[in-house]
This record gives C-alpha cells, sequence and structure tokens, in this order.
C-alpha cells in the first residue's frame, strides 16, 4: 500500500508516541503517519569509555509510549534500548510498548548441548521485566506454541503473509509458490490460498549452520510459471541460495525470493542475487532488498495489543 493514509485513529489512545531507536525512524514515521501518533524523537551516543547514553527529547508523562527498535543484530543496542524504555517510565509513561519487527534470540528454543544457555528464555525474561507490552512480525516460534510460551507480557504475534500476497499479486504473473522446508508449508499455503496459486514444499536436511543439503522435485509442469521462493529468515542464506540453484536444474526458472527478515550475513545477498530473478523483503529489517511496507501489519498489532491490554487490567 503506498501513498499517503488517512490515520487509524482507533489504534491509539490520548497521549500516544512513538519513539525510534536509531535505524528505525523510517518504520516510527510510517506508524505515526497511519495511526495519528504523536513522532517522538531521542538521542543516542556513546560515551569516550562505549557506554550508551540515551534522552528523551518528547515529553510523555501520563501517554502511552511505542518504541520501534527491530533486533536485528541486538547486542550492540540492547542496553540503549533499555535505557529509552526505563527513561519513559521515569518521565512518568503510562505504559511503554516494544515494537520489534524482528524478534532476536528465538532459534537458542533449548540446550542443544550440556552447559548451554537457553538464549530465547533469557531473552525474554530481560525484555518481559522492561516492557510492558510486545509486538512482532514472524518470530521463530519453532518449539514453542506461542510467544506468551516465553514473555511474560501481553504481546501480538503478526503475520506477513496478507502484505507477501498483495506484493507477488502485483508484481508476479502465474506464481508457483515454494517453500524451503516443512516448517514453512502452513504459511506458504496461506499465501498460495491467497493468490489461488499452486504450491509446494522441498525437503531440507541441515548439518551445520552453513551446511544444507535441498531435495528438489521435479517441477517441469508448473514450466510456464514464475517461482516465487519464500522464507520467513535469511540469514546465512544457505537454505534459499542452494533451493535457488537447483530450481533452474529441475525445469524451472530462477526464482523471485521474497523473505520477511532480510538479514543477509557476510556475502549472502550476493551469493543469492547471483541464482534469483529478483530478492525482496519486508522492511523488518533494514536492507537494500526492502520492498515490502510491514506497517500495515504493525498498526493492525497495536489494535490486538491494546484489546490484549485493557483485558488484562480488567482481570487484575
Amino acid at each position: 500500500m503506498t501513498g499517503p493514509q488517512k490515520p487509524d485513529r482507533g489504534v491509539s489512545t490520548p497521549g500516544s508516541i512513538v519513539l525510534a531507536m536509531p535505524g528505525n525512524e523510517a518504520l516510527a514515521r510510517q506508524i505515526s503517519e497511519r495511526t495519528g501518533m504523536s513522532l517522538g524523537s531521542l538521542e543516542t551516543r556513546r560515551f569516550p569509555d562505549g557506554e550508551s547514553y540515551v534522552r528523551l527529547l518528547t515529553e510523555v508523562s501520563g501517554g502511552t509510549v511505542h518504541i520501534v527498535s527491530t533486533l536485528a543484530d541486538p547486542d550492540p543496542g540492547f542496553l540503549a534500548l533499555v535505557f529509552a524504555a526505563d527513561a519513559a517510565r521515569a518521565q512518568g509513561a503510562g505504559r511503554v510498548n516494544l515494537i520489534a519487527p524482528y524478534l532476536a534470540y528465538m532459534r537458542q528454543d533449548k540446550a542443544f548441548h550440556t552447559g548451554e544457555a537457553v538464549s530465547s528464555r533469557s531473552f525474554a525474561r530481560l525484555v518481559s521485566s522492561t516492557f510492558d507490552g510486545l509486538v512482532t512480525v514472524d518470530p521463530h516460534l519453532h518449539r514453542y506454541l506461542s510467544l506468551s510460551d516465553l514473555y511474560g507480557i501481553p504481546g501480538a504475534t503478526l503475520h506477513a503473509g496478507a502484505v507477501l500476497a498483495d506484493w507477488i499479486a502485483d508484481n508476479v504473473d502465474k506464481p508457483v509458490l515454494i517453500g524451503p522446508d516443512e516448517e514453512s508449508k502452513q504459511w506458504v499455503a496461506e499465501i498460495a490460498d491467497r493468490l489461488k496459486a499452486p504450491f509446494t514444499v522441498l525437503t531440507k536436511t541441515r548439518a551445520g549452520d552453513r551446511n544444507v543439503k535441498i531435495d528438489v522435485p521435479d517441477l517441469s509442469s508448473w514450466g510456464d510459471r514464475q517461482p516465487v521462493l519464500i522464507d520467513d529468515i535469511v540469514s546465512s542464506g544457505r537454505t534459499m541460495i542452494e533451493a535457488a540453484r537447483q530450481l533452474p536444474q529441475k525445469g524451472s526458472r530462477k526464482p523471485v525470493c521474497v523473505a520477511v527478515h532480510a538479514l543477509f550475513a557476510e556475502d549472502a545477498y550476493d551469493r543469492l542475487a547471483a541464482v534469483a530473478s529478483m530478492i525482496v523483503s519486508t522492511d523488518c529489517v533494514a536492507h537494500r532488498s526492502n520492498a515490502i511496507q510491514i506497517a500495515p501489519v504493525i498498526v493492525e498489532g497495536l489494535r490486538l495489543l491494546g484489546q490484549t491490554s485493557r483485558r488484562t487490567e480488567a482481570a487484575s
């Protein structure tokens, strides 16, 4: 969806303020424009010894503060995020929520080897002790049924399927959707249903962070269709790269590659570009492949979070 938007004031409350951590300004501005919430500002810098400095430049007393901070590469900026939340609370903010389109530390969801930290639980405890609510998009809920299994605060778990489907409908003629593994089947099927398009799911065997084996079936019966390879997270990119490399060998075209979270570590983007016809992603994580705005999904998440928070307050 492009162009000026009529503010959806139904998701905001009097005194609602959107604050952006560094690098999240564009998304915060889109949320402000779509909701009519005030767009606040803050200052961050580092002292000579490397410690973080945070100052809110907007009055937040009595209001609900939504801090926008995608959590890709979280370690360098997480303390500043905590300091911003604490500063808002110290100034009298009624509630402080986190809008994290990408939620970090969801992969290590069990101790695979003796002595390993289960970082997903540790990180959830830190976030839950800092914020009153959480909005995120397609978190990696592999061994958890829902975000509430980890986080002790009200949350809105959102899905990018609708905006991915809209982009594909507008930009790809006669698509066939391809999921890289069985985990992707449910949401690839949902997007395919929205588009009334065929889909298939590949078989993946992972031998390590950068070593995957993909089994691709014969796709020649769909040779007249444009393959669209969809994944939620592209980090090392090995899964999508290997799938894209094999598709032309199985009677298909070079795929359009679509990702929700464009992490693209190291040279992953360049390697994928060599075997793909196009790479696009949502702006959950800022990247040169961003072509799909996630703000409409976030706005709906704020509505859901508000409803959940009101029910929680009424029950307490």
